[in-house]
């Protein structure tokens, strides 16, 4: 069934006014000042299940690649079987790669308008995909930005698609991009304030949000508003999304002139831009980052969770965060830790592989830095 846009009440959400901003592109600019890590949130978790024992942190080391020769790839999602589903910004195209390094060509996008940021973005796979081979797809066209399915035939081939969710604002900036199922089986979808920051606090936009929606694009029930796809407003470029043992839900989030952020989402949450980027925004009613970033550390994109800690994918920083969780809490334990600094270039994402390893993908062919020998590639780490 297609769905477009609904539009949000705002009885149940908070809509500030919203002052303009400069418009760095997703590597952000320098920070004027660097600071320590912020760990001062005290936003209730999404989910009253039991949280797991702490676990001992976990040092991620290379054990070879995956494969290598991807064109500015955007996402990588495994299916039962194990295989990863991986699409590309740019070319439109859908890529299936096997743990042996084998990679299958799946089918395309030729509507998807790959331009700086904008393009073929993010997949999630079906959580009932053993019976419906449905895969969910984020992508920008020439009118906006949408979530559609396609189903993935016996024969490894995309069928036809069909929307989901329509009307999301676009631009060749701040696009979002990520879908992530949760445990309730609605899928959360991360959009970007499209370049217009005032979209952000607009409850009638979905733009600068995180959504919550049925598989088949209508609004989830419970979502603080019954009407509307809107879970979460004040955003200005998500594009990490992950649920931890606990249920809760994390985003990684691109800042402006100064702080890129880890924030913990809770339901009709505000995180303040642009009012406030990274903290002091509670005096105002928003929620402040559970960790924030210098903008040349970080610009994250990816976000992932495994063995009791939350690893981040870092563009313009080019390193991989680790960000150990107090598992009762739903707070950081300690300041994160990077890894790999410069050794691969830029990271678009990092995923949990079925075998328990981490598979990480690089963006070095996207347009921002030039490209290596076997750019863009997949990475696999193994935990010890």
């Amino acid at each position: 069934m297609r769905r477009t846009a609904a539009v949000v009440t705002a009885s149940a959400l908070l809509a500030l006014a919203a002052c303009g901003s400069d418009e760095p592109d997703e590597d952000g600019e320098a920070a004027p000042s660097p600071s320590a890590p912020s760990s001062s949130s005290s936003a209730p978790a999404p989910s009253s299940s039991s949280a797991p024992a702490p676990t001992t942190p976990r040092v991620p080391a290379a054990d070879g690649e995956v494969t290598t020769g991807l064109d500015a790839p955007w996402d990588v999602a495994f299916m039962p079987d194990g295989a990863a589903v991986v699409p590309e910004r740019d070319t439109g195209l859908v890529k299936l790669v096997y743990d042996d390094g084998t990679v299958i060509e799946a089918g395309e996008f030729p509507e998807a308008e790959g331009a700086d940021e904008a393009g073929l973005l993010g997949v999630a796979v079906s959580p009932e995909f053993a019976e419906d081979r449905q895969l969910y797809f984020y992508l920008t066209t020439a009118d906006d930005n949408r979530v559609v399915r396609r189903t993935l035939t016996e024969d490894g081939t995309l069928g036809e698609q069909e929307a989901v969710l329509t009307g999301i604002p676009s631009s060749n900036r701040h696009d979002g991009g990520r879908p992530e199922f949760g445990p309730d089986g609605y899928l959360y979808v991360a959009t970007g304030d499209a370049g217009q920051p005032d979209l952000a606090q607009d409850p009638d936009s979905l733009a600068g949000k995180i959504l919550r929606i049925t598989p088949d694009g209508d609004p989830a029930p419970g979502n603080p508003d019954p009407a509307s796809p809107v879970y979460s407003l004040g955003h200005r470029n998500v594009q990490g999304l992950a649920f931890d043992d606990a249920g809760r839900l994390w985003a990684s989030e691109f800042g402006d002139q100064a702080f890129d952020e880890l924030n913990l989402i809770t339901a009709g949450g505000n995180y303040g831009w642009p009012e406030v980027e990274g903290t002091g925004g509670e005096d105002q009613g928003f929620i402040d980052p559970v960790t924030t970033w210098t903008t040349d550390e970080a610009s994250p994109s990816g976000l992932a969770y495994a063995e009791g800690s939350l690893w981040m994918a870092a563009l313009r920083g080019q390193r991989l965060w680790r960000i150990d969780l107090d598992a009762d809490a739903g707070t950081v334990a300690g300041e994160p830790t990077a890894y790999f600094e410069g050794e691969y270039g830029r990271m678009r994402q990092v995923t949990p592989a079925p075998d328990g390893s981490l598979w990480l993908l690089t963006n070095n062919t996207d347009g921002r830095v030039t490209p290596r020998d076997g750019d863009d590639r997949i990475v696999r780490l193994t935990l010890g």
